[in-house]
């Protein structure tokens, strides 16, 4: 056994002496590379690739949810913050709907399944209730809002009004309630987003005006206010934002009207505009109540009702005459009675009513309207034009811009039909030669001209070296090539008296003597006999 292995050892030995060092090399790296590759491979199919199952938990949840994982034998890794546990792909799905249906997530609030359990066998007394009961919908009110758009967490807080047999004021028979809310990041808050956080709250609680509830933004500590308490646009801050972006919004607008149209006249690459505005944002809102003629004509209205009344009298009466309290039997200051005679009257009585139209306007003025409007052109001149045809050509741009603008203005209460002058200096033309990107490359190179020196040295003698190696490289194979293709050096041949030797077994005896002593030698003299032969 030990004869065979030691002829297969030497068997390889002289198997490997054939191969020269570049072999040699070629064939251990390609053996390296066989094993590493192999054992990455195994490595990589036979690791378990976990998935993301359960994210942003805090550190209750998180216990809950391992030691559910670890009862049910389902792997399981932690995250460094411990707010995320992932489990193995093939068992995700399976443990979400498990932990789901368990309740396990909570996210550190209960809710009314707190009422599932009792503490005691005999029931729970008032107060135990009582404290269950806030826990409980605190914790329900805080899911509801963290199931919002764009809300990572809330913290609630309700005080509910005690129940008291005497008489209590309105106020005290109102719930209050406080709110700190965390927002994700990038989130905008709107106005109808902050009405709905507190419409939510409000409708969950029972006895909880809008008035009565404070939420405050957990990430900047500003409050939220709804447009119940006169918020208006989420806050102060976001609408000087929306004012700023509607205003930049006019502006370009206004530029890209003017731009195209100039630029039939002048070409595109030859104009340039500047637009500067201010706007109003002050908000009117007016009531009318209006009362019209229904025929404007003749200014009456359409008749719903007439009464005509006409009486007449004929008949005798004892008219007022003489001098009063003249007699000794007249009452003083009554006209005593003298003479009859006869007595007519007429009296007539007309009476319509009209029905005219009755409007009631509610106006709302614009979110906006143009306060100050500037506007500056840049032309490059033609080459083709003349300086007077330029010049004729720049103002009936000017002219036009002008009315431009004074349509724009038209409400900010300033007549610039009379005022010309105020007009004119609010449009300016100007007539300049543009930058052309030679100009801007000249100076690129001129103020880089150091760095770009420097790159060429550094590329001229990356390029040098590169040369230099590759003859080398090349060099150095084609003495290789030589080596592998020159004859092996004359070596001096050991002697064997063969004329000594008296029959074939000394002879063979002899040559495997030499043949394991000599090994190189014994391979010269087989070559040597080879060709003599």
């Amino acid at each position: 056994m030990n004869e065979r292995v030691a002829q297969y050892r030497d068997k390889i030995v002289q198997y490997w002496r054939k191969f020269n060092k570049n072999q040699k090399i070629l064939l251990i790296s390609t053996l390296a590379f066989i094993i590493i590759a192999i054992v990455v491979l195994t490595i990589q199919f036979s690791k378990t690739e976990y998935e993301v199952a359960f994210q942003d938990l805090d550190a209750a949840d998180s216990a809950a949810v391992m030691e559910y994982l670890t009862g049910q034998g389902i792997p399981y890794q932690l995250s460094q913050d411990g707010k995320s546990i992932s489990v193995p792909t093939e068992s995700a799905a399976q443990a979400k709907v498990a932990v789901g249906s368990q309740g396990l997530i909570e996210n550190g609030s209960i809710g009314f399944s707190e009422f599932n359990t009792s503490s005691s066998a005999i029931g729970m007394t008032d107060n135990e209730f009582n404290v269950k009961y806030n826990n409980a919908l605190n914790g329900e009110v805080s899911q509801l809002l963290r199931n919002m758009n764009g809300v990572e967490n809330a913290k609630v807080l309700i005080n509910l009004p005690e129940e008291s047999l005497f008489a209590a004021t309105e106020d005290q028979d109102t719930a209050t309630a406080s709110v700190v809310m965390q927002f994700k990041p990038g989130v905008r808050l709107t106005q109808e987003a902050i009405d709905g956080y507190f419409n939510l709250v409000s409708t969950a609680v029972p006895r909880l005006p809008i008035e009565n509830i404070t939420i405050t933004n957990g990430t900047d500590g500003s409050e939220l206010v709804s447009t119940v308490k006169g918020g208006r646009a989420g806050n102060l801050i976001g609408a000087v934002q929306d004012n700023m972006a509607l205003q930049k919004k006019y502006e370009s607008d206004v530029e890209n009207n003017i731009r195209q149209f100039l630029a039939r006249l002048v070409g595109p690459e030859r104009v340039n505009v500047l637009v500067n505005s201010t706007l109003n944002f002050d908000q009117k809102t007016s009531k009318e109540d209006l009362v019209e003629p229904v025929d404007e004509e003749n200014m009456k209205g359409i008749e719903i009702s007439a009464q005509e009344i006409q009486e007449s009298y004929t008949g005798t009466s004892t008219p007022d005459s003489g001098v009063a309290g003249t007699g000794s039997t007249d009452t003083p200051t009554y006209p005593g009675g003298s003479s009859s005679g006869n007595n007519e009257s007429e009296k007539s009585q007309s009476t319509i009513n009209y029905e005219v139209n009755r409007i009631h306007n509610e106006i709302a003025d614009s979110p906006y309207h143009v306060q100050d409007l500037a506007v500056t052109v840049a032309i490059e001149p033609n080459p083709n034009l003349t300086a007077d045809a330029q010049t004729a050509l720049n103002q009936q741009i000017q002219g036009m811009l002008q009315s431009i603008v004074r349509a724009s203005l038209a409400e900010n209460g300033i007549d610039y039909t009379t005022n010309a002058q105020a007009l004119q200096g609010k449009v300016n033309v100007i007539s300049q030669a543009f930058a052309t990107n030679e100009t801007t490359d000249e100076g690129f190179f001129a103020s880089n001209m150091n760095w770009i020196i420097g790159a060429a040295a550094a590329l001229v003698l990356g390029i040098i070296g590169f040369i230099i190696y590759r003859r080398r490289k090349q060099q150095q194979l084609a003495e290789e090539m030589g080596e592998d293709i020159m004859l092996p050096p004359v070596t001096e041949l050991p002697s064997i008296s063969l004329d000594n030797l008296t029959n074939d077994s000394q002879v063979r005896k002899q040559l495997e003597s030499l043949a394991k002593k000599k090994p190189d030698e014994f391979v010269n003299l087989l070559r040597t006999w080879l060709a003599d032969e």
